[in-house]
């Protein structure tokens, strides 16, 4: 008896999976709903009294109710690079021309850029064993509770292989229709756009909340073809849909030349509105993968393949005032505050006018009925004043004087545009300094954004960084508010203890050393090893480092030598934080450490990618063109134009022999 119990329920998630995956993924239905859900049942009630039979590839899963702490974190082992976007036709054909110029004539695939989030799924033997999110492209978050809950995406595959596909996740049209239809009968706030919507379904803890919002997927890209013997990209996405994911078909179109791809563009934005879900854009990606290779990467983007974005789209509002705010550096920031209006489904309230030269240039006026668009498709930005709009009762804008906080009086920094409020001990300063501190880039400490930080602030928990690291003692204090609770502030702690074993760089680029970005930090900590190296340097050992000039070096030794700055390190040396470089030690090599390379042409002995990693790895830096400032081109097979202007710069010219001498000389 136990064995035919068995044998149903496989037999049963075999036909409902199947049945999934032709509704789902082939857009053809085998089953009616009545037969489904009659199936299904069955399924359930026989998982529940033998619950030792029931699968974890059982399509009961699909319906959520995990429930999970917290995100862990996922490091990819292949980064998840994001696309350069181009704005417009001429982009694109500067994008073509150097294809061609570098690699000859080359066929595309246009595919649509889907308005959702992407994804990365692990199978092991065919099986899925986690999903992550991007993040970062190098740390995202385990989300396999909550995709389990999407039934485009296969628990099983077809063939029992060992693979990790990506794609996007996203909310269709309809879903968010009917999701805030029900969020306005609750007087809940209603979901802005799909991409926020399927971001915060994704994000849930309790996996039955990511089920009822009917996330669905496309999986556009196999970060690793050459293991399937796979030889172009359309082919790896006909391989990704035979073991049994969903991949956009009608949208995924072979193309050559630019002409073909201006008219994919031209027929995507006549279908964009008409399509069941929001597309911001068309990727254009080189199809062969051996063009891929040789075209290579740069340390952000792949270079072959752009994401194209669609034209902002325009929408008329009024400018009612013009209000300042105080960044962490102390600069001065003109802001539009505007009627509310909805702007490619999202309501938009302010825009960032930048500077005084800004505001003027445009000649806006308090009072102006302005046209504002998405820049990029996400930052509002004021385009200009309708100037025959105006009725006689706008106001001329007057930059201000005085700082809007602490009444200081600004000044213009030479050669500036900006107006700066010189006040370090400025209560907006130190908020900002404080939400920097916190931020993504610099410590990560996940829960401590802006509201929140301005919150802590103003009751008095947080006035300076070493604040932060209190924050355990106010822990009954914070419960009480409105909003938090035991689990969140429990989380919010522990999240700033475990910020405290970040490496060097992370702490550097948090402090907000005037003109030190997370780049800079990054080299400045594998250089310096510990920051009490930083502490001892002098001006002239800042000054000789590459790629910092007098006023970066000067930034830096005047922040080691304030008192205040060098009590304040001090004092997180003792709560605890890490002061090292955590990271991988950068070995030496006379002729590559510290010297620029630009490599061209087909190298017989290594890709360039896996060069460029090499170089790289000895403190060598790699670019995509020549300039007076490379030190040494690497020539190959057919080298092109970068060969001819190396020649004409007097540059350092080495062929393969030469680099590979080097490269056998390596530890």
């Amino acid at each position: 008896m136990e064995n035919q119990v068995k044998e149903r329920i496989d037999e049963l998630i075999e036909i409902l999976n199947r049945a999934n995956y032709e509704y789902y993924v082939l857009a053809n239905t085998t089953l009616t709903d009545q037969e489904f859900d009659k199936y299904l049942r069955e399924l359930e009630n026989l998982e529940a009294e033998y619950p030792e039979y029931a699968r974890a590839d059982s399509p009961t899963k699909h319906v959520g109710g995990e429930v999970i702490d917290k995100f862990k974190k996922v490091h990819h082992a292949i980064p998840m690079l994001s696309l350069p976007d181009v704005f417009n036709i001429s982009e694109i054909e500067d994008f073509h021309a150097r294809i061609e110029r570098e690699n000859g004539n080359c066929e595309y695939v246009c595919e649509y850029k889907i308005d959702g989030l992407s994804v990365s799924l692990h199978y092991e033997k065919g099986k899925l064993v986690y999903a992550a999110t991007r993040g970062d492209g190098v740390v995202g978050e385990d989300i396999t509770h909550n995709v389990k809950t999407i039934k485009s995406i296969p628990f099983t595959l077809f063939e029992p292989v060992d693979i990790e596909v990506r794609g996007e996740i996203y909310m269709p049209k309809k879903v968010l229709e009917e999701l805030n239809k029900k969020r306005a009968l609750n007087n809940e706030p209603l979901l802005q756009n799909v991409r926020n919507a399927a971001a915060g379904s994704i994000r849930q803890l309790d996996s039955k909340i990511a089920a009822e919002r009917k996330l669905n997927s496309f999986i556009y890209h196999l970060p690793n073809p050459e293991d399937y013997g796979i030889k172009t990209h359309h082919e790896a996405l006909k391989f990704m849909k035979k073991l049994g994911f969903r991949t956009n078909d009608s949208a995924n179109v072979l193309v050559s030349g630019i002409d073909e791809i201006e008219n994919y563009i031209e027929e995507a934005s006549k279908k964009r509105d008409s399509l069941p879900y929001e597309i911001d854009g068309i990727v254009i990606k080189v199809n062969s993968l051996d063009s891929q290779k040789k075209l290579g990467m740069t340390s952000k983007y792949p270079r072959w393949a752009v994401a194209y974005k669609f034209p902002a789209q325009e929408v008329l509002t009024r400018l009612n005032d013009i209000v300042f705010t105080v960044g962490r550096t102390g600069r001065i920031t003109p802001n539009a505050v505007l009627d509310p209006v909805l702007l490619m489904g999202s309501t938009v309230k302010r825009a960032t006018l930048h500077n005084e030269d800004y505001v003027l240039a445009k000649d806006l006026k308090i009072g102006d009925i302005v046209s504002i668009r998405k820049a990029g498709d996400v930052i509002p930005e004021v385009v200009e004043a309708k100037k025959d709009r105006r009725v006689g009762t706008e106001k001329d804008f007057q930059m201000i004087t005085n700082c809007p906080i602490c009444g200081s009086l600004l000044e213009k920094k030479k050669d500036q545009v900006d107006y700066y409020c010189m006040n370090i001990h400025c209560s907006a300063r130190k908020v900002e300094s404080l939400i920097h501190f916190c931020s993504r880039k610099a410590m990560n400490i996940d829960g401590l954004g802006d509201e929140i930080m301005e919150d802590l602030y103003n009751m008095g928990f947080v006035k300076k960084i070493p604040d932060i690291y209190h924050l355990s003692d106010h822990k009954k204090d914070l419960i009480e508010l409105e909003g938090y609770g035991n689990k969140s502030v429990d989380n919010l702690i522990e999240a700033i203890h475990n910020s405290k074993q970040n490496s060097l760089e992370r702490l550097l680029f948090g402090l907000g050393i005037s003109g030190i970005g997370d780049k800079t930090a990054l080299l400045l900590a594998k250089l310096f090893k510990n920051i009490n190296n930083m502490m001892n340097a002098t001006y002239e050992e800042y000054q000789n480092i590459r790629d910092i000039g007098p006023t970066l070096a000067q930034n830096l030794f005047d922040y080691f030598h304030d008192e205040q700055n060098i009590l304040l390190i001090e004092t997180l040396k003792n709560l605890g934080l890490t002061m090292n470089y955590l990271g991988e030690e950068e070995k030496y090599h006379a002729l590559l450490t510290g010297r620029k390379f630009v490599l061209t042409g087909t190298l017989s002995f290594m890709d360039r990618e896996q060069l460029s990693a090499i170089i790289e790895s000895y403190g060598g830096k790699t670019s995509s063109s020549v300039s007076k400032n490379t030190d040494v081109v690497i020539v190959g097979e057919k080298p092109g134009t970068k060969f001819e202007k190396a020649k004409e710069l007097g540059i350092e010219i080495w062929n393969e022999e030469q680099i590979k001498k080097v490269i056998t000389e390596l530890d």
